[in-house]
């Protein structure tokens, strides 16, 4: 049970202080200036950890392993950087942002999940799509 709890714990606590930050980011900073510092710790912070996790004789074998994939994410994680910076900067709450981006995440994800990857999709996800919907224009209003 450990096993389910813990990783979707990992990632509300990282995304509230996630948002916290972007929230906090200065107006005046360029964002892909604080998004560069960043993503540089986050390379030493992750090389530390892949080298003490595979042991230095397997670097290469396993970075051999990685495909496009990767490259990708880090195309998807500037968008998604980027854009939260100028979501808060365009004035959102750090109460309704997430809510409204996560909202909206899930629906697509669920049509993604059914078309990409033959998920099954219920008459219960169908309605709950809708109530989404309903809930983001009244969350907007």
């Amino acid at each position: 049970m450990w096993n389910l709890i813990w990783p979707i714990l990992v990632v509300i606590l990282s995304n509230t202080f996630y948002n916290i930050c972007m929230k906090s980011m200065p107006n005046d900073v360029n964002p892909f200036g604080a998004l560069m510092v960043t993503y540089i710790v986050s390379a030493i912070i992750t090389a530390i950890i892949f080298v003490f996790m595979v042991k230095p004789s397997n670097v290469v074998f396993e970075l051999s392993k990685v495909n496009w994939t990767s490259i990708v994410l880090a195309l998807v994680l500037v968008g998604l950087e980027v854009g939260y910076v100028f979501v808060y900067r365009a004035g959102w709450s750090v109460s309704t942002a997430s809510v409204v981006a996560n909202i909206g995440l899930a629906c697509v994800l669920l049509v993604v999940g059914f078309f990409l990857y033959k998920e099954n999709v219920s008459i219960k996800q169908i309605i709950g799509i809708f109530v989404c919907m309903f809930g983001l224009v009244l969350i907007n209003l």
